[in-house]
């Protein structure tokens, strides 16, 4: 993905590309003259790999209070400043300055440290890397400044009174400082594909985009924020990649082969289906009840010799501490600490809990004969009993882990899904949670919103996508402040995941493959409950309760009124009748099915109207001779106040042996209307459907939907768009490419064939003129509508009839440009 930078006038860069020539030489050059970034290679991780070498060695001289010889290396501004004898370091240039020089030389008057072990080869050269890379430090990060120890408990925040337009309680809590603050509202069309990529990864579709930008409802914003959160197959899809990356799982690679790693797919596919309770969710990973949530804390057992920091013990520890606290054990996995307060004997008395037998003690790979006691980092909430079973003793950490007066755990996830949307956390980095927030009362708040509302996770993202602040204009990228205190006034911008990066090209171009690689059943999950997934309560329903001897082709209607009192936000059915059904809806054919076998799923947002409502469903029994007859239907949609609302079938239906026109209506309202009643046989019926039928219904979709690029393995292109190997937890992406990477994005086998195809399916789709094709190539991939000389640029490419080969050119320019590769 390209480096961040100023915007560019889109009809210049598409001028850099050479219609009907060899496209990836020409999107080769301008990738390396607009798109590349400045370093080379991986980049140097400040906090984890600078940070403790300049603490360890530089710390007695030159952090905190001392500043020998005039030189503090507290923060990046006063290291790059230098001492009395001038600059020590030069951003970009690690051979210039005194820093490198006195590092390795054997002169006893200017070696540094001056006393004491010298800094290891391989630790110089971190360093040096790190100043060729410019330099970079954290932002808000500073080596010496004062202590700052996280509350324990969460704080009660009073909320400040409502100003006119910022009901949110984001809003109140960010700008309350002013009667009227200068905030700029995004577009429509901005924040439109903003919350479709952030809430669940998609591109919105040319009729999403209609039925939102021609809306006049002024809460059109918040209904469309709660019917995306609702459409539970897709946001499950899209946030698995987080999850899967935030607990090291993932589909093959390191320890899959050896039988040392365990996937735990299936259940976190399940859990985000149904919007499991976050304290749950959390505790079944800690101390799993079934042997589906146990690959997390079973970790890797690494082939051949490791060190005593990468035993699966230590990796429980580590992965807790990251993962739901926010905590950075791995330096206190080998010694105290060098960048916050964590001793070793603390991280191995967590890795103790998890231990089968005496677990003794490492320091820095040594053993120093002592023996860790299985303890929990926050004593003052409680402790586990160290004598306990390994069992029993993962079931009392889980319950500290989230123990009411805990607040580090609500605290840790809500600002992960800040960073997530906004750009960057209240807290930064989102792992380094023992940092002082830019806005404490906003992540107490927001943490305890979560608490107070049952860890329900999609309550804490509907909040921040309903917020002023999140729909504002992105804002610039801070440099030194952090950001949000009391100013914030809009997100960043974020670059799309190697996930959202080919998702969009599969809708663009109709491409996305047949099959996944995720170890799950994406129509059948095993969990059917939860706060966005209440169990099904329909019933198989037909005229008589013994429909055992229906006669063969017997047909009879099914009646139900439906009175729904505000506007439908979104909304499905799921719908089988053995053996086949004809649905009408408000005297309108709406769906249609002959194979009880393969359920129907019908949307009913544009269907379902305020008011009352007729649901009538023609059923037909089928075969030669008399056999069991039955319909089962279920429907749920989502309105503004009063949430979900279901329809199930069952004995308050109605049947009558008259039957409607093709149209679905009656032209004399009938008088002989009877009960339903539900079939006593559904048992046949239930043994091969009933999982399915209550999948479907929880997901609001069924086996048509496209493949999902989060449920296929990494691949080459993937990995260079930023997916990673997952054989380490990875809580935030890398916003930036390397060269390497860059080269790749434009000239890559990979994306090659995926730009070829799609220019071959758009072809197969239909004779469209040049001017129609980009419009709808503008409306899919950038959510608005080309320009004057866009059009008139690319229409030149194509020609009166476009090919395959200049279609091509036209995907590549569009896939390249910034407005395409990033979230605005």
């Amino acid at each position: 993905m390209p480096l961040r930078k100023p915007k560019q006038n889109l009809g210049f860069e598409m001028k850099a590309i050479k219609f009907g020539h060899n496209v990836s030489t020409a999107l080769g050059i301008c990738v390396w003259t607009i798109l590349l970034p400045h370093s080379q290679g991986k980049d140097i991780d400040f906090v984890h790999q600078v940070a403790p070498i300049l603490k360890e060695y530089c710390g007695k001289c030159h952090i905190g209070e001392k500043k020998k010889g005039g030189l503090s290396f507290n923060t990046r501004a006063l290291i790059v400043a230098g001492g009395e004898s001038g600059k020590v370091i030069h951003p970009g240039k690690p051979d210039l300055g005194d820093f490198s020089k006195r590092l390795i030389t054997d002169e006893k008057m200017l070696r540094m440290p001056p006393e004491g072990p010298r800094v290891p080869p391989e630790k110089v050269e971190i360093l040096k890397n790190w100043i060729r890379e410019g330099a970079k430090w954290e932002s808000g990060y500073s080596l010496g400044g004062a202590h700052y120890e996280p509350p324990l408990k969460l704080r009660k925040i009073a909320l400040p009174q409502v100003l006119e337009g910022m009901q949110n309680p984001i809003d109140r809590l960010l700008f309350q400082g002013g009667s009227s603050p200068v905030i700029k509202t995004a577009p429509d069309e901005v924040f439109l594909r903003r919350v479709f990529l952030d809430l669940i990864g998609l591109l919105p579709t040319p009729q999403e985009q209609n039925e939102f930008l021609t809306s006049t409802d002024p809460q059109k914003r918040t209904n469309l924020v709660k019917s995306l959160l609702a459409r539970n197959g897709d946001y499950a899809e899209h946030w698995l990649s987080f999850w899967n990356d935030l607990l090291r799982n993932d589909y093959t690679g390191t320890g899959f082969i050896t039988g040392g790693r365990r996937q735990i797919t299936k259940w976190l596919y399940d859990a985000l289906v149904s919007n499991m309770p976050y304290d749950q969710f959390a505790g079944e990973l800690v101390a799993p009840p079934t042997p589906e949530s146990a690959g997390f804390s079973e970790g890797i057992r690494w082939r051949g010799e490791v060190s005593a920091g990468q035993t699966v013990e230590i990796q429980f520890a580590q992965s807790v501490g990251q993962a739901f606290l926010g905590i950075n054990l791995k330096c206190a996995s080998c010694h105290d600490s060098f960048i916050d307060r964590w001793k070793l004997e603390e991280a191995y008395g967590m890795a103790a809990i998890f231990s089968e037998t005496p677990l003794e003690i490492h320091r820095c790979d040594k053993p120093i004969g002592k023996k860790a006691t299985a303890s929990w980092l926050f004593p003052e909430l409680g402790n586990v009993d160290p004598k306990a079973p390994k069992k029993v003793r993962l079931e009392q950490l889980a319950k500290l882990l989230t123990h009411p007066e805990n607040g580090r755990f609500p605290r840790t996830m809500v600002n992960r899904f800040w960073q997530r949307l906004m750009g960057m956390g209240i807290v930064h980095p989102v792992d380094g949670m023992q940092n002082e927030p830019s806005h404490p009362d906003l992540l107490d708040y927001l943490a305890g919103d979560l608490a107070e509302h049952k860890y329900d996770l999609k309550r804490t993202l509907l909040l921040i996508a309903t917020s002023r602040a999140y729909q504002a204009e992105i804002v610039s990228h801070p440099v030194e402040s952090p950001l949000g205190i009391n100013g914030i006034r809009g997100p960043l911008e974020k670059r799309l995941t190697a996930e959202q990066f080919l998702d969009g090209i599969w809708q663009i171009t109709g491409t996305a493959p047949q099959k996944g690689d995720a170890a799950i059943n994406r129509w059948n999950p095993k969990k059917t409950t939860g706060n966005y997934g209440v169990a099904s309560k329909a019933k198989w329903i037909w005229s008589v309760s013994d429909s055992s001897q229906s006669p063969a082709g017997e047909t009879i209607v099914f009646r139900k009124d439906w009175t729904i009192s505000q506007p439908i936000l979104d909304g499905h059915a799921v719908i089988t009748c053995d053996n086949s059904y004809t649905l009408f809806i408000n005297q309108k054919k709406v769906h249609s099915g002959d194979n009880w076998e393969k359920p129907g799923v019908v949307s009913l947002k544009n269907e379902l109207r305020p008011g009352k409502n007729e649901i009538l469903i023609l059923a037909k029994n089928g075969g030669s001779g008399p056999n069991l007859a039955g319909l089962w239907m279920e429907a749920r949609v989502a309105t503004p106040k009063d949430g979900l609302l279901t329809l199930e079938s069952n004995e308050t239906w109605h049947w009558s042996k008259s039957l409607p026109d093709k149209t679905g209506k009656y032209q004399i309202p009938l008088s002989d209307w009877k009960e339903a009643r539900m079939v006593k046989q559904a048992a046949v019926w239930d043994s091969r459907l009933a999982g399915e039928l209550a999948s479907l219904v929880i997901q609001g979709t069924n086996g048509n939907r496209a493949m999902r690029a989060s449920l296929v393995k990494r691949d080459f292109f993937m990995a260079n768009l930023g997916r990673p190997n997952r054989d380490q937890i990875v809580s935030v992406r890398p916003e930036e490419l390397n060269t390497l990477e860059a080269i790749d994005l434009s000239n890559g086998q990979i994306l090659a064939t995926l730009i070829e195809q799609g220019a071959n399916s758009l072809i197969a789709k239909g004779n469209r003129s040049s001017v129609d094709l980009v419009k709808d190539l503008f409306q899919l991939a950038l959510v608005r509508k080309p320009t004057v000389e866009e059009i008139d640029l690319l229409t030149e490419g194509l020609g009166a009839k476009p090919d395959a080969q200049s279609i091509q050119d036209v995907l590549w320019a569009i896939v390249m440009l910034p407005e395409y590769q990033f979230i605005r």
